[in-house]
């Protein structure tokens, strides 16, 4: 199915329903329509065409919505831009996908229009939040002057309709390439379709640039979901939010989850209007889902695990294996479920095999793969990384994991050694390509260090020049100034030497043992 079905389906079905409330204002799913057809109307007077690519830099908003709906209806690929970027790895994503329009917010126009020298493909910037600024369309100005009229697109369901980017493994990010089908197929098979006489309400915090934000914005669109949009995650804000609006569902990340419970005026707010929490996109701590399901009794708690090249969920931890209760031995059992990433769902095959691609035996690590009609068509302009990910139908994901004998995967680490820190993937190589830049440093390496509240830390691990003193303070300043925020090392460690096999390659695992503890 054409992703710009899921939208006017649902606004047939329940059109004055409340698609959006976001910054004190309510959209219908029908005024959503017309929002959609507007900027397509815009955005097809820009010369965008099928295959053209829409860029949109901003915080989560309606806007993002209404760009990604627009795109489809003129079979032109939507690229969500990570607003934490520096201009860099903006001036990257943007040239890289060739994009024809750039819609930013008021914030990022600076910074876009710092390297809009460079962005040579783009002939359209569309500015956010009522910008007056020279060479930039109004947003709302331009679709109140556009026509309404519905558009119908042509493309099948094989056809690309994203470009989401993603750390790489050489440093630079890697763009993921999703077709229609690659969110239809999960959401026809794991969600309902709106109903009349069903209203649930989703509070939306997690970025739009991230595939779970997109994913939860595809399911309410057609689940016929009243979306609370949150521009960014601010746990008193949430909290209001959910007490305010009623809100029945939520995704969260872990470090989100912590923050919320560890707030001096949780237990202020009323919560209990939440049915649905579902989580993932980093490790959950067990101390922390263990004091959620406390802290939450009346909502059932999903462990949804997936990753941007898979679209969506592959698997799940259902709220069954959330709750504690039985004997001893059934409580323990619960337990230890609830470090795993639960079992595959319905519409993807899992396995879990070893370096030649052969299905090991219960209880033994090996690579999860995965396979179905949801998976990405491959990297953006990288037919290499794309041929050592897509091998025979599977995907590789780069996890490393075991089975039990319930079927359950829990997982033991990465074949390749991203970071996630509160949801965000953090590329070692690119880090380190920027500390290899200072000139007092020598080598270094970066590895990820378990922590609580972000699920991930960056560390660094520095061999300085000869004669030169590492201070950590301007080491940590020098990332932050060439790197999203993110991405700057938390920690750093001076060594006289890293430690390497016989080739030359920097042992990661042996960095992680020895200095791979909190603290």
């Amino acid at each position: 199915m054409n992703t710009s079905e899921f939208l006017n389906i649902t606004a047939l079905i329940v059109p004055d329903r409340p698609a959006v409330v976001f910054d004190g204002r309510t959209i219908t799913f029908q005024e959503l329509v017309s929002r959609v057809n507007r900027l397509a109307d815009v955005l097809q007077n820009a010369g965008v065409t099928s295959g053209d690519r829409v860029a949109t830099i901003q915080v989560n908003c309606n806007e993002h919505i209404e760009a990604y709906f627009a795109s489809a209806l003129l079979d032109a690929v939507y690229v969500p831009v990570n607003f934490r970027s520096t201009a860099e790895e903006i001036r990257y994503m943007i040239t890289d996908s060739s994009a024809k329009v750039v819609i930013s917010g008021s914030r990022y126009i600076d910074l876009v229009d710092s390297i809009r020298s460079d962005l040579h493909s783009v002939s359209t910037y569309i500015g956010l939040d009522g910008t007056d600024k020279k060479g930039w369309l109004n947003y709302d100005e331009a679709i109140r002057g556009a026509i309404d009229d519905p558009k119908f697109p042509k493309g099948d369901d094989e056809d690309l309709t994203m470009v989401m980017f993603t750390a790489g493994t050489t440093g630079s990010p890697k763009g993921v390439m999703l077709s229609h089908d690659s969110f239809s197929s999960y959401i026809l098979s794991n969600v309902s379709p709106a109903d009349i006489e069903e209203n649930e309400k989703n509070i939306l915090t997690v970025p739009m640039y991230h595939i779970a934000g997109i994913q939860a914005v595809m399911a309410a669109i057609y689940g016929g979901r009243t979306l609370i949009i949150q521009r960014q995650f601010e746990p008193v804000e949430w909290m209001s939010l959910v007490q305010s609006e009623q809100a029945n569902r939520a995704m969260m990340v872990p470090t989100m989850l912590k923050i919320l419970m560890d707030h001096p005026d949780f237990e202020e707010y009323d919560l209990s209007s939440l049915e649905v929490i579902t989580y993932g996109a980093a490790p959950m701590p067990l101390e922390i889902i263990k004091k959620a399901i406390e802290k939450f009794p009346e909502t059932h708690f999903i462990n949804a695990f997936g990753q941007t090249e898979t679209a969506a969920t592959i698997t799940m931890l259902p709220p069954e294996d959330h709750i504690l209760q039985g004997s001893e031995e059934e409580i323990q059992k619960k337990l230890k479920r609830l470090t795993s990433i639960g079992k595959p769902l319905q519409d993807v095959e899992v396995r879990i095999v070893d370096d030649h691609g052969i299905t090991v035996s219960q209880g033994n690590i090996g690579e999860i793969v995965a396979k179905g009609p949801r998976l990405m068509k491959g990297y953006w302009n990288q037919e290499e990384a794309t041929a050592e990910a897509l091998r025979g139908g599977w995907l590789y994901t780069g996890d490393l994991g075991y089975m039990d004998e319930d079927d359950y995967i829990f997982l033991s680490g990465r074949a390749k050694d991203f970071i996630k820190r509160g949801g965000e993937m953090v590329s070692p190589e690119e880090v380190e390509q920027v500390l290899h830049s200072h000139p007092s440093i020598d080598e270094a390496a970066i590895i990820g260090v378990p922590d609580v509240q972000w699920g991930e830390q960056v560390r660094a691990i520095i061999v300085p020049k000869e004669g030169e003193i590492i201070d950590e303070e301007d080491i940590v300043n020098y990332c932050r100034d060439r790197l999203a925020s993110f991405k700057k090392p938390e920690s750093v460690i001076v060594v006289r030497e890293l430690p390497r096999n016989p080739l030359g390659k920097v042992l990661k695992t042996v960095l992680r043992e020895r200095h791979g503890q909190p603290g």
